[in-house]
């Protein structure tokens, strides 16, 4: 029964209901944003006057040597000549190019650490760049292939990346950087009168043409109720970027919109806002908006058919991006942030790949995650006792669901105190997890960064005493908000010391008689929940932006850090539990750049509506494209009770996410998937069996992005970036490497879908087999609510374990189904990757990882004569780690084998199947699409072999 204290606080929450746009600021309510949009109204309606006041000046100060990575100068404002601003530029060793700007010696420091907590490391610097200085300008040429140039022009300052002498990325080409100086409220008078010989005099502000003639939320700003005082007076930093050969951006996640993100500007706008970046606490969010949501990449991908490129701006304050479409096929950009210095990173691609792998490089790719967190997670807020759980449990296995993960929201806890269990309702937590841990399952519970303010509370009391807790804006004291505990706090997790002091609490045994949560096991996964963060009370339901940080910043400065900080130290704290430490599992609602290193991320408070089962998958998209691919959305919508319809589709668009989890508000009805009624049960039934079978594509889609980058789930664009037809597609995408192509339904009563297909290929269906060969580049597939558009690409092996298991890690010694897709050419290829999915054993080179080869040979006639389909070592040519074909995983699995064969397209009946060097082999041929099965080759999945089919 939900307590008194939680129906309190839903009263208190002003969006439990629904959205209200008035709990969220728009730009016009936005001082800096404001001051932002109308400096590009005024460039806008003077465009052969305007002119960016800053430059390099002059230009001979500049110390450049031929071959050098870079250069640093000063750069010169006309509008304030009297401060000073340091300008670096810098060639990495892989062609990405860093931007910097900063107020030197001002009256206070900008913040400058966002790049610190999102980079994995300082990047080499090149060493085979040629600069020359000419006509005003420095330009530097580098690249394998030497043409990628980078071109500064000093006065007025702009920056251009060219790649074959076509501009790529442009950087103030229109003229709107503007770093906001610091100044004192005596300085920042833009007119006074002085008194003097009976005359009074009008000082002009020489900015005004540029800065505008009021100060507009300079040193104080209202919204609602709230006032933020602004100690440090106006900082915004104002910067366009321009793509002139783009006309297709991507990425900046998250929003609720299309993944080719549309204008906000201009005459194509679709929306009369820019889009924001604030990690924010959204209940029942819209579903087509330039809202700003839980996390923020401020990472902009650009194509075209020829080229890809992006920009990584490292900012970690409020932002709003302008974008606008313009009629020769580029994109304009205009980025608005509250504070911070210009630290932007151009990756100059040239594929959708290099980009992918260059963020990486910058970032970080997102690790192997334990196995177990690929199958089914089943989630409401709340399974409200442990005889509920483990009833649950008992009731997946009555009516044989797969699932691997049981979650408890808040309601575990003791009014709300994380680590700490009501034993009214969970007075055997140890037992009931050792109870789901007994048939290899496991338990995320959920920890929230708010900590009640009492002192029977230790981790509260702990924090309080180490100092570690955010500090109001006076600097003094600990700052109190409201959320589920009522009366709360929380730690601050820039300041140092609260890093051991957190990793200390996840710890199973007491250690040096520091509180530490004990009635937990070492195989608990964590969800991070309400890390924006969420204050019930506070301004747009979040934390005040003139709190005070450890180092003296504002919260205004790091606020979309914050939630990633969080998931960071739960990461380690979950990962220190163990030595040798295992794979932990964490969920996080707020993310940004870098979030990827330290688990999963899904897309937040949803409804149960069609529109946002869509969205949902454009979001899942966007936040690939912002290099964090283990995502997913509340399968059925967090709110409302969704009919059997419209969950059996959503069931397919979870069982096609790389994050696979059901959940449910409190208010709903349960919807376990037992629970339905016939069909629509054994539908659900067949689903998740369906995304087990498939757990090692997903696994091996997993290896392949821990390492490049690359997203696992893959729009059109990715797939074919020369093809311009498929760069606004968002509604199908391939799984990984694999050469599946999935075309979720969300709409209601659909009985058959178009697939768009880029490629004279065939294709075929993923459960007739049937081969599809498209006509006009489409595909038209039945989907009725029992079937799911799913096609193999021609070319692809899939490799699957079809026998139905209660959990994921039952399956680890069941065989292997290859699904064999030939292309037009007769050949195909896949691969599979295996480990123990738990320690990081890999990095040894204690894995499997298979390559599968089908190679076909022209015959007398028009068809193959020959099909050799083989299995080869790809670890041992790879070189994953110190390798060992026999390494001790290898050993484990020895006698895994590959139980059948499915060969699709084959023209014509064989005349035998043969294992290579041995014995003919049992097998099937259906003439009807040509589809041969072969029963038990008697291979096993660690081995070199291969089989030949003879044709004629």
């Amino acid at each position: 029964m939900r307590s008194l204290r939680t129906l309190l606080l839903l009263l208190l929450l002003p969006t439990s209901l629904a959205f209200k746009q008035s709990d969220f600021k728009t730009c016009s309510q936005s001082g800096f944003c404001r001051r932002g949009r109308a400096l590009a109204a005024r460039a806008q309606e003077s465009p052969s006057s305007w002119h960016s006041p800053y430059s390099i000046e002059p230009p001979e100060f500049l110390l450049l040597s031929p071959h050098q990575p870079g250069f640093t100068t000063s750069v010169h404002s006309s509008i304030h000549p009297n401060v000073k601003f340091v300008l670096d530029v810098i060639i990495h060793e892989d062609g990405i190019v860093r931007v910097r700007m900063d107020e030197e010696n001002g009256l206070r420091k900008r913040y400058n650490e966002a790049a610190q907590w999102a980079l994995i490391g300082e990047p080499l610097l090149s060493d085979d760049v040629l600069w020359t200085m000419k006509g005003g300008k420095a330009k530097a040429v580098y690249g394998p292939k030497k043409d990628m140039e980078l071109v500064v022009d000093f006065k007025p300052l702009k920056i251009t990346l060219f790649r074959g002498g076509k501009e790529q990325v442009v950087l103030n080409g229109r003229g709107l950087l503007h770093m906001e100086h610091f100044r004192t409220k005596e300085d920042s008078k833009l007119a006074e009168h002085i008194e003097g010989e009976g005359q009074s005099v009008l000082q002009v502000n020489p900015a005004a043409w540029f800065e505008g003639d009021t100060q507009d939320a300079f040193w104080e700003e209202t919204f609602s109720t709230w006032t933020d005082t602004k100690p440090k007076g106006p900082e915004s930093l104002s910067l366009d970027i321009t793509f002139p050969n783009h006309a297709h951006v991507y990425g900046i996640p998250q929003h609720a919109t299309n993944l080719s993100l549309p204008s906000t500007t201009g005459p194509t706008a679709k929306y009369t806002d820019p889009f924001r970046l604030y990690n924010a606490d959204v209940f029942e969010y819209l579903s087509d908006s330039p809202t700003s949501l839980y996390g923020s990449i401020p990472l902009m991908h650009a194509h075209s058919a020829t080229s890809t490129v992006a920009v990584f701006n490292a900012l970690a304050s409020e932002t709003w991006i302008d974008i606008g479409h313009v009629e020769k096929g580029g994109v304009e950009t205009h980025w608005i942030s509250e504070s911070g210095i210009l630290d932007v990173f151009l990756l100059p691609g040239p594929t959708p790949t290099d980009v992918f792998t260059q963020y990486a490089h910058l970032t970080g790719a997102a690790p192997l995650p334990a196995h177990w967190s690929l199958g089914y997670h089943q989630c409401r807020w709340n399974y409200v006792s442990s005889d509920d759980v483990r009833g649950v449990q008992n009731r997946f296995d009555e009516e044989d669901f797969p699932v691997d993960v049981f979650w408890l929201d808040i309601e575990y806890a003791e009014d709300h105190k994380y680590f700490m269990w009501n034993k009214k309702t969970f007075p055997d937590p140890v037992e009931m997890t050792k109870d789901v841990e007994a048939v290899e399952r496991k338990m995320v519970v959920i920890v929230d960064p708010h900590l009640k303010r009492s002192n029977d509370y230790p981790v509260y009391k702990r924090a309080s005493e180490l100092g570690v807790l955010v500090k109001p804006k006076s600097g003094e004291g600990e700052y109190e908000g409201w959320c589920w505990p009522g009366s709360s706090s929380w730690i601050d997790f820039f300041h140092p010391g609260s890093w051991d002091f957190w990793v200390s609490l996840f710890k199973t045994e007491t250690i040096d008689g520091q509180w530490s949560w004990t009635e937990s096991t070492n195989n608990i996964g964590i969800w991070n929940d309400m890390n924006e963060p969420s204050v019930f009370n506070g301004p747009e339901i979040t934390m005040p932006k003139d709190n005070v940080h450890y180092g003296g910043w504002e919260h205004r400065d790091v606020h979309n850090i914050n939630g990633m900080l969080f998931a960071n130290l739960t990461f380690q704290a979950a990962e220190a539990r163990t030595d040798p430490p295992r794979r932990p599992f964490v969920l996080t609602r707020a993310f940004y750049a870098g979030s990827q290193r330290f688990g999963a991320m899904w897309t937040g408070d949803n409804l149960g509506t069609w529109e946002h089962m869509a969205v949902g998958i454009k979001m899942v998209l966007a936040n690939g494209v912002g290099g964090m691919p283990f995502a997913g959305a509340d399968v059925g919508g967090f709110f409302g009770n969704p009919e059997p319809e419209m969950l059996v589709r959503w069931y397919v668009v979870g069982a096609f996410s790389p994050f696979f989890r059901a959940h449910a508000h409190i208010d709903t009805k349960r919807r376990e998937p037992y629970l339905l009624e016939e069909p629509y049960k054994s539908l659900l039934r067949d689903i998740l069996r369906l995304r087990y079978s498939m757990l090692p594509v997903w696994y091996t889609a997993f290896r392949e992005t821990s390492e490049s980058g690359v997203p696992i789930l893959r729009p059109q664009y990715m797939m074919f970036p020369g093809d311009e037809a498929g760069f606004g597609i968002d509604d199908q995408y391939y799984i990984g490497s694999s050469g599946l192509l999935v075309k979720p339904v969300t709409q209601k009563g659909v009985k058959e879908v178009s697939v768009y297909i880029a490629e004279d290929q065939v294709y075929y269906d993923y459960f007739t087999n049937h081969a599809h060969r498209p006509k006009n580049r489409h595909i038209t597939l039945p989907a009725n609510l029992d079937q799911i558009p799913l096609l193999i690409r021609g070319g692809s092996i899939i490799p699957t374990r079809e026998r139905p298991r209660r959990s994921s890690p039952l399956m680890k010694y069941d065989p292997f189904t290859l699904r064999i897709a030939l292309d037009t050419s007769g050949n195909a290829h896949g691969e599979v990757y295996l480990d123990d999915g738990e320690t990081y054993g890999y990095g040894r080179g204690d894995v499997v990882w298979r390559g599968f080869g089908a190679e076909s040979k022209k015959g007398k006639g028009k068809g193959f004569g020959t099909v050799r389909i083989s299995s080869a070592d790809l670890a041992a040519r790879t070189q994953v780690g110190v390798y060992d074909p026999k390494n001790e995983f290898a050993r484990s699995v020895g006698d895994v084998r590959v139980e059948k064969l499915v060969v699709l397209g084959l023209g014509k009946k064989p005349l035998s199947v043969v294992l290579d060097g041995g014995k003919e082999l049992e097998w099937e041929f259906a003439s009807e699409g040509g589809v041969l099965v072969i029963k038990d080759p008697a291979v096993r999945v660690v081995d070199d072999w291969a089989i030949v089919v003879k044709l004629e």
